[in-house]
């Protein structure tokens, strides 16, 4: 003889068993590993991996914040203190590309004329040695050899006072440039390399300024993100 259930029995035991099922699974979630229960209908709690820094801080554990993220530029002037052009820094790669502008009628002299990063960042105007307040050529930590680290190539300015020129350099990067100064010099920078049937070697001077001569432009170094 077969049994029929009633559709009310039915539909009670398929109410119970999903119940009962749901009971489990919010049991199952609260237990699950690695992922704490949460109050909010609809929602998980959210997956969190690695080294954490606190709320709004930088975790900068390879070093790379020490060096701004931008670039950086130098407005030149010369010794009376007006504009006559202007240095940008660009981080490319390992380096540092240097492009630096003179505008017409500069007053520099046409020819080439070095270049070089200095480690203070004083351009002071005036007084008996123009820019002397720039201190002399940027050494990085732990260099002292030559080249300095702050040497770059000359720049050439044209009759019309006009020059451009675009360098690199590996030698330092934006961090380690930025508050120091840019300076243009009088003469071209020979980098010490003087023939031995000039002199058995270069000099202490030689060494330290490339001969370059008085200091013509000078800008200090600022960042800008």
């Amino acid at each position: 003889m077969t049994v029929r259930s009633k559709p009310g029995n039915s539909t009670r035991r398929t109410l119970a068993v999903l119940a009962a099922a749901g009971i489990v699974g919010a049991a199952l979630a609260a237990c699950t590993p690695d992922e704490p229960a949460t109050d909010t209908p609809g929602t998980t709690p959210s997956v969190v991996t690695g080294n954490q820094a606190p709320p709004g801080a930088v975790d900068d554990a390879d070093g790379a914040g020490n060096s701004p993220q931008g670039d950086a530029t130098a407005n030149l002037i010369d010794d009376s203190g007006k504009s006559i052009g202007e240095a940008t820094f660009t981080p490319s790669g390992s380096s540092v590309k240097v492009t630096v502008r003179v505008n017409a009628e500069s007053g520099i002299p046409a020819g080439f004329h070095g270049m070089h990063i200095h480690q203070n960042g004083v351009c002071q105007t005036g007084g008996s040695e123009a820019f002397s307040s720039a201190g002399g050529h940027l050494q990085v930590a732990g260099h002292t050899g030559h080249p300095s680290s702050g040497d770059l190539v000359s720049i050439n300015v044209l009759k019309d006072g006009t020059g451009e020129t675009v360098t690199t350099t590996d030698a330092v990067d934006l961090g380690q440039i930025v508050g120091k100064a840019i300076v243009i010099h009088e003469k071209a920078d020979n980098f010490a390399n003087i023939p031995t049937r000039y002199a058995p070697a270069p000099d202490e001077q030689t060494m330290k300024t490339g001969d370059a001569g008085n200091r013509l432009a000078c800008g200090v170094i600022e960042a800008h993100e």
